[in-house]
């Protein structure tokens, strides 16, 4: 928990430093879009060997190069904020790199936790390790916005090296995997490995309908990619402005995942999952609405505490379906959706701003999350349906001797 502390710090304060830093030098959403196709796109390059190296070796030294690569990005960004020379196409260059490491260490991360926990405590496990990463998403904003003000990006980016590294030494050092499963086997091509991974996926209602709802539900109305626009021209704030509204998702997101880790739920978990979504919606389109400080940042929190509801079923619903040794291949494509509806998605809001403007790019996203939940409901009603998340496991099994003669 610790190393992982460490990590999602740093990412966070990075985060938003890097957007501050790229939309001062710039003042265009277009140049905010561009921060998330940065990191997007060599995670969807590197998908493929990223799956399978997981699921064929041990996936705690993959994490920890990922994590020491994304320590090396940290030490480029402070670099290049001292020397001031490669402007924004050297930070974008730098980002391609951090998209590389978080290809491996997205999945490898996911997929380690199954192996240091038995599996009767993973639910509540999932639920306190999120909300100990949210914990992280409120500092790391917040401190972030406070160091960029008061030492810019060099103390900044500082911080972010150090958080890294000590992250890697921590985890090599003191973690220990107990309940690994057999490795998966190394019969045929790398794709013919990752084509079985996709077609578990595709058989599996459950993983496909859970990890499709989070990637177009954030994709079409995340607005995190527009806060800078937000506090810059619409809320008049500051860096500490902007830093406390990037905490304040995180806020309302570690008060759920508190209360999920002392009392976890496992009763009707596929409709909590539709209604939660639904909130962050709402919540998303009162944020967009907002030009008042405070409502915003209530608004932020509470799409933060629903996103937490959601991410705690989520992410029960993929490991109870999901083998062992499929793991790494299943985590590498969940990632990927997740990064689509991240760095893609403030694609999309940068895009979409630039073409309409912030505001009704905001609302736009927000109506669009809502006509998902609606359409997904419908689509997948196995995943609606579902009411213990050890129902997961049970259905996961039914079509398992028709993917294996695929």
């Amino acid at each position: 928990m610790a190393a992982r502390l460490l990590a999602v710090f740093a990412t966070q304060v990075q985060a938003v430093v890097v957007a501050w830093q790229v939309y001062d030098l710039t003042r265009s959403p277009m140049a905010l879009a561009y921060v998330g196709l940065a990191q997007f796109l060599p995670m969807l390059v590197l998908l493929l060997p990223a799956g399978d190296l997981i699921d064929r070796f041990s996936r705690k030294p993959i994490l920890a190069v990922s994590w020491a690569v994304g320590a090396v990005c940290s030490g480029l960004l402070w670099w290049l904020s001292g020397h001031g020379a490669a402007g924004v196409a050297g930070i974008y260059a730098v980002l391609v790199l951090f998209g590389c490491s978080r290809a491996f260490s997205g999945p490898a991360l996911q997929s380690l936790l199954p192996q240091i926990v038995p599996r009767e405590q993973l639910a509540p496990a999932i639920a306190a390790n999120s909300m100990i990463m949210r914990a992280a998403s409120i500092g790391g904003p917040f401190l972030g916005g406070l160091l960029y003000a008061a030492g810019g990006g060099q103390l900044t980016y500082a911080i972010c090296f150090i958080s890294l590294l000590l992250g890697t030494v921590l985890l090599v050092a003191l973690v220990a995997v107990r309940y690994a499963g057999a490795p998966a086997p190394t019969q045929g091509t790398m794709f013919e490995r990752f084509g079985a991974g996709i077609r578990f996926i595709r058989t599996r209602p459950i993983i496909l309908g859970t990890i499709s709802l989070d990637l177009f539900a954030v994709l079409l109305g995340g607005v995190v990619a527009l806060l800078p626009i937000y506090a810059h021209e619409v809320l008049h704030v500051g860096p500490q402005g902007l830093g406390a509204l990037r905490s304040a998702m995180a806020i309302g997101e570690v008060s759920a995942g508190l209360y999920l880790s002392l009392r976890p739920f496992n009763r009707r978990v596929g409709r909590t999952m539709f209604i939660a979504v639904a909130v962050f919606g709402v919540a998303n389109l009162v944020f967009s609405l907002s030009s008042v400080f405070i409502l915003s940042f209530v608004a932020l929190m509470i799409a933060g505490a629903a996103d937490m509801v959601s991410v705690y079923i989520r992410g029960a619903l993929v490991q109870f379906s999901t083998p062992d040794h499929m793991r790494g291949r299943v985590n590498a494509v969940n990632m990927l959706f997740i990064g689509s509806s991240n760095e893609l998605g403030e694609f999309r809001a940068g895009t979409s701003a630039a073409a309409l403007g912030a505001i009704p790019a905001a609302i736009v996203g927000g109506v669009c999350t809502l006509a998902v939940v609606g359409l997904w409901s419908r689509i997948f009603p196995t995943l609606r349906d579902v009411d213990q998340f050890e129902e997961a496991s049970a259905i996961s099994e039914q079509p398992a001797a028709r993917v294996q003669t695929d």
